[in-house]
């Protein structure tokens, strides 16, 4: 039997050698590599040649959603299903345009993770059901929408928490502009504040 080659970045010591020993009593997968972080993983990703690694989104020093990134470059043929506490929408979709095929929480039952692995192998997009939903609705959004892509983007973070001078800095231009986009929101929507654009756009499905 060809076993599944697995490997594991996770910097939770406890939760990686759970995973690790669960999946090492499968008989048809190999954990060939379990990692705390993504530089030793990346090091060492020629040798270990893993079919499908499990990729933890919160990491020291580099993140997932990089690690993602490069694993992507340096071997296209590896499979990465994010496993992370984490549902937020924006690092949901940073992840799967990073090249992610998969994305489970960790609240899952054990028998879910190894269902995962053998259904990414067999060309599946394995998702939690919140994260599956999540995906949907934003194909699901309003495309009559009065907004343009960049003014719908800085919708999406204010409705996030986000401070402008964070959304500033992730859009890579200047707090002003922030500014001027909100107000052509306020404008376009008609309402005079965070909390009504928020609620407005999101009954109307513009984000």
């Amino acid at each position: 039997m060809i076993k599944t080659r697995l490997c594991l970045v996770e910097d939770d010591y406890i939760i990686r050698e759970g995973f690790a020993a669960l999946l090492s009593q499968t008989s048809d997968f190999e954990v060939v590599g379990a990692y705390s972080n993504c530089e030793d993983y990346l090091k060492n990703l020629a040798t270990d040649r893993p079919d499908v690694v499990l990729m933890d989104l919160e990491l020291p020093r580099m993140g997932g959603v990089e690690g993602i990134e490069r694993t992507k470059k340096l071997r296209p043929q590896t499979q990465l299903i994010v496993v992370t506490v984490y549902e937020n929408d924006g690092l949901v979709f940073k992840a799967l345009c990073a090249g992610a095929g998969g994305y489970l929480t960790k609240n899952m039952p054990p028998s879910r993770l190894i269902d995962a692995i053998r259904e990414i192998r067999q060309g599946g997009a394995p998702m939690s059901t919140n994260i599956a939903r999540m995906v949907v609705a934003s194909f699901q959004k309003n495309y009559q929408s009065p907004l343009t892509a960049r003014e719908t983007e800085v919708l999406e973070r204010i409705a996030q928490g986000k401070s402008y001078t964070t959304i500033a800095d992730e859009l890579f231009v200047d707090k002003e502009t922030i500014r001027t986009h909100i107000k052509n929101i306020y404008w376009k929507l008609e309402v005079h504040s965070k909390a009504e654009a928020i609620e407005k756009a999101r009954k109307e499905k513009l984000i």
